[in-house]
């Protein structure tokens, strides 16, 4: 996708990501519908934490069901999460059974004969029998798409450098595809999931999208002038949250029984297996994650990319940590480009668009921030470890990580307008897992109408382009420069490399 055009598809536009067009699915060539009587049978791609965290949701709907789950790993064991059995504790509340599993106590579950026991168990809890035995399990998502003729669709939640190149197989076959962030750590391959959703008609979803916030009340300030002219949105995370390591390992620990290291590396070039690469940590690596502003920026940042209509940077500017050794008594700087710094600043520099002027967008990570305002300074504030702010010429608006409470922060606020007050969450006893908005929208897609709703594949790019962006800035700590029509870094030899990658046989999206 090098001509302009193309890469208009692949942004596309604020305008068509606010609005839903209704099409029917005959008028767009894509691929057949499931009836509104039958449920979606959905395949679930990885079953380690995040997957299994997500299922509850999807096996409480009416309107789906899990009929196969896919992994290279077999079984429980090396997996990492936020607390040693918390998720086992979720499972268990979810199947109604406190000793699911019992005897597991003190190993995070996953894996998918994990995935298949806990699909099958919460069916079985609902059948009038006791009895369900109808999940299969697949170590490759090839031989599954293949095999599965009753597969209506897909949802994927494997390491990032997978996310692509399944999304696409699973579409060239006609399903429906759900998928976590990021569309693709690679810009090249990202646009070819873009691509690839329009040209098959497919119902997508990106899930991301169902925690965004509402950029309205921050619209409304800065259209009617309450800050004076937009020039910089920042934006910062506590990530990460996990080890970013700064040498490549180089002990030789065995690969764990029942886990096909192969097949996990998928696309990516042939290397040792190391748990520092897999479970959790995979997202510090270049070559395996997408970074904290993969991570977490298409949370909070995809929502002001559309009201913004952000696309096509001129330049993106990396600072960054780095790595240091004694070798031989002499202070050495460890040279990396195959992971992620501790922390980092990135600057976006975006050209005008219609009647607003140039912004600079800044990424921030590993806990920096920007500097303290003058506003809160003068109050004995300071900024929250999350957050973002929004500065004109005239005043700021300083907000929650995901938009959320914002407020001016200028002289000028008492003439502003007000933001609404967000809804009251309801309150009482345990609520039914429901699907978020934006998956009923892809469940109705899936059923016969084609809903461009904001959280489609087609709606994606923007943010896409960013953060792929964003890890080359970071990999080769140079300024680019970049041309957005030719999709090229014009000044930096050797960074169009990792706008794409290199093919394992069996793994090129072209022909998968």
């Amino acid at each position: 996708m090098t001509s302009s055009a193309n890469r208009r598809e692949f942004l596309g536009s604020a305008a068509a990501a606010a609005a839903f067009s209704i099409v029917p699915r005959h008028v767009l060539g894509g691929p057949g519908v499931v009836a509104p009587s039958d449920k979606i049978n959905l395949a679930c791609v990885g079953t380690g934490t995040e997957g299994l965290r997500e299922m509850p949701v999807l096996l409480a709907s009416e309107d789906i069901r899990i009929t196969a789950v896919c992994d290279p790993n077999r079984d429980a064991g090396g997996y990492r999460d936020w607390s040693r059995d918390g998720l086992l504790r979720d499972l268990r509340r979810a199947v109604g059974d406190p000793n699911w599993r019992a005897g597991t106590e003190g190993t995070i579950p996953g894996g998918r004969e994990v995935g298949r026991a806990f699909v099958e168990a919460y069916y079985a809890g609902q059948s009038r029998s006791g009895q369900y035995k109808g999940c299969a399990a697949y170590t490759d998502a090839r031989e599954m798409l293949e095999q599965e003729k009753g597969i209506d669709a897909v949802k994927i939640m494997t390491p990032d450098h997978l996310h692509g190149v399944l999304a696409i197989a699973a579409m060239k076959r006609g399903k429906h595809v759900i998928t976590h962030k990021p569309i693709s750590n690679r810009l090249k391959e990202a646009q070819l999931v873009v691509e690839t959703a329009r040209k098959t008609g497919v119902s997508t979803h990106f899930m991301p999208w169902d925690s965004n916030g509402d950029m309205a009340p921050v619209m409304a300030w800065i259209n009617s002038g309450a800050i004076g002219t937009l020039r910089e949105v920042h934006n910062w995370s506590n990530r990460p949250v996990w080890p970013q390591y700064a040498t490549i390992p180089t002990d030789r620990p065995p690969v764990p029984a029942g886990f096909d290291w192969d097949l996990w590396l998928g696309p990516e070039a042939e290397r040792p297996y190391h748990p520092d690469y897999t479970h959790m940590v995979f997202r510090g690596w270049y070559d395996f994650g997408g970074g904290s502003m993969a991570d977490m920026g298409h949370y909070s940042l995809w929502t002001v990319f559309n009201a913004l209509e952000l696309s096509g940077p001129t330049s993106i500017d990396p600072m960054s940590t780095h790595a240091c050794m004694l070798k031989d008594g002499v202070s050495t700087t460890i040279r990396n480009d195959f992971s992620f710094p501790l922390a980092g600043v990135v600057r976006f520099k975006y050209p005008a668009s219609g009647r607003r002027g140039p912004i600079d967008l800044v990424w921030y990570d590993g806990g920096i921030h920007p500097p303290t305002p003058a506003e809160l300074d003068l109050e004995g504030q300071e900024l929250a470890r999350e957050g973002m702010m929004f500065v004109g010429d005239k005043g700021k608006i300083l907000a929650g990580f995901n938009v959320e409470t914002p407020r001016l922060i200028s002289a000028h606020r008492k003439k502003s307008i007000q933001p609404p007050q967000p809804a009251p969450k309801p309150n009482g006893g345990p609520q039914t897992p429901q699907l978020s908005p934006g998956l009923k929208q892809w469940v109705a897609a899936c059923r016969g109408d084609k809903r461009h709703s904001p959280g489609s594949f087609l709606n994606a790019g923007p943010i896409s382009e960013a953060v792929n962006l964003y890890a080359v800035a970071l990999r080769t700590g140079k300024r680019l420069r970049y041309d957005a029509d030719k999709g090229a870094v014009t000044n930096v030899a050797g960074a169009n490399k990792y706008l794409s990658r290199e093919y394992r046989a069996g793994w090129d999206p072209q022909t998968i």
